[in-house]
């Protein structure tokens, strides 16, 4: 039997793992952490308590059209885990919403109804987001230079109007990317709006998990895998020609997935990119009653992007992409904005008392999809025969995404696969 190291349990080096253990590989996977998942994952509120209940550390959902990410889930016996949505909740300070939902006009035409309804756009910013729209279905395959503009450049060159790029655009796009229009490749921005908006009626519909995200990749899910031994708490300390170090032992196996981040690899004495990162912010709120019913909402013209309400509206947790404006605040600055600002949106929670609050800082979320980044992503192949990357910063098709960590993941399985003298085929291709 085969066999096959990978290093880093977080969502690339696990999709990778699955594809080969479910290929006849025997596979390890090293994770220096005690829980699976990389950033995509949960832990207990209060370590040192049993019975703590867990959270994510920061909110992640998926589109329909990451269907790497849903062929992984079902891999792991849990895609039923996952409650979709088809409607997306836009709030304006005050407490006015709009809905977003597809009708019965096939794609793409299929938001029309819905969009010519909302309110929190005046009829020239939807004029410019139809127009823009169409422009962006014309020219995705076309133009050549898409990677070497921002998203920002390009909507100007539509003539897109202030309100439709703040409301609509950077709306959707930050929060998809983690990275403003102002610094994200256009291309990266096309794709969004393609796939997720524009090729198929239910690509958009939106995938929360509704269990812990580390609930998804526990150790028994892996039981009907393959031969995969998960070694958690157990850092990579090097890597050479001849095998890995973890845990002061020496490892060796036919093949190697490394799925580190890429600021981990320079430690190891091995290249790594230049990249920017772009970081997240996720703060847990608890009430002491309902005050929202709303599932999940997105929050407009303020610093907070996302709402999701966690347990019975009581429980909610706010994401802010692209969070740089946080980094440098205090845990109670950033509580008491969220609380300022989930006010304008919910008058419920004027009148609610927290009870307690978390602030996750992601400083090295994703990396920064910056104009010119796509080039310098690396591909799964490397100068050792024996030897092979993932990440969502390699060169996977998509952005700094799960879906993009799973393509990774599955792009490498097929590049050991193909060493290995047995050619398979794990990537599924984009709808569109």
């Amino acid at each position: 039997m085969p066999s096959a190291i990978v290093i880093g349990g977080g969502l690339a080096g696990l999709a990778s793992a699955a594809a080969l253990g479910s290929s006849g590989f025997r596979v390890e996977v090293f994770e220096a952490r005690p829980f699976l998942g990389g950033r995509a994952t949960s832990f207990p509120l209060a370590p040192a308590d049993n019975a703590s209940e867990l959270i994510d550390n920061c909110q992640h959902v998926l589109l329909r059209c990451c269907v790497n990410l849903l062929d992984f889930y079902g891999r792991l016996g849990v895609r039923d885990q996952i409650r979709f949505y088809r409607e997306f909740n836009f709030i304006e300070p005050g407490g006015r919403v709009s809905i977003l939902r597809r009708g019965v006009l096939p794609a793409p035409l299929h938001f029309t109804g819905s969009f010519l309804r909302m309110r929190f756009l005046g009829a020239a910013d939807k004029m410019a987001i139809a127009r823009g729209l169409l422009a962006l279905r014309r020219e995705r395959a076309r133009r050549s230079d898409l990677d070497r503009i921002t998203m920002l450049d390009w909507l100007r060159e539509k003539r897109q109007t202030p309100r439709a790029i703040e409301r609509f655009w950077r709306q959707v796009l930050v929060s998809a990317i983690n990275e403003d229009v102002n610094r994200l490749a256009a291309r990266h921005g096309f794709q969004v709006f393609w796939l997720g908006f524009l090729a198929r009626a239910d690509a958009y519909e939106m995938g929360v998990p509704a269990v812990p995200l580390g609930e998804l990749y526990r150790a028994e899910r892996w039981q009907g895998v393959g031969e995969i031994s998960l070694r958690l708490r157990t850092p990579v300390e090097s890597i050479d020609s001849e095998g890995i170090t973890a845990g002061g032992i020496r490892h060796t196996a036919d093949y190697y997935v490394c799925a580190l981040p890429f600021e981990r690899l320079a430690p190891l004495g091995m290249a790594s990119p230049t990249f920017e990162h772009s970081p997240i912010t996720g703060i847990h709120l608890w009430f002491d009653r309902p005050v929202t019913d709303l599932p999940h909402a997105t929050l407009l013209d303020r610093t907070m992007q996302w709402m999701f309400n966690k347990s019975e509206g009581r429980y909610l947790q706010l994401v802010v992409s692209a969070s740089r404006q946080l980094s440098a605040k205090s845990r109670q600055e950033i509580i008491a904005l969220a609380l300022e600002e989930l006010g304008e949106f919910f008058p419920r929670a004027r009148q609610a008392r927290l009870e307690k609050a978390q602030v996750i800082k992601e400083l090295r979320a994703t990396f920064s999809a910056a104009p010119g980044t796509e080039e310098l992503r690396p591909g799964a192949e490397t100068s050792r025969p024996d030897f092979f990357l993932a990440g969502d910063w390699t060169r996977s098709g998509w952005p700094a995404t799960m879906e993009g960590a799973v393509r990774s993941g599955y792009l490498a399985a097929e590049a050991v696969m193909r060493a290995a003298g047995r050619p398979a085929r794990f990537l599924l291709p984009d709808i569109a």
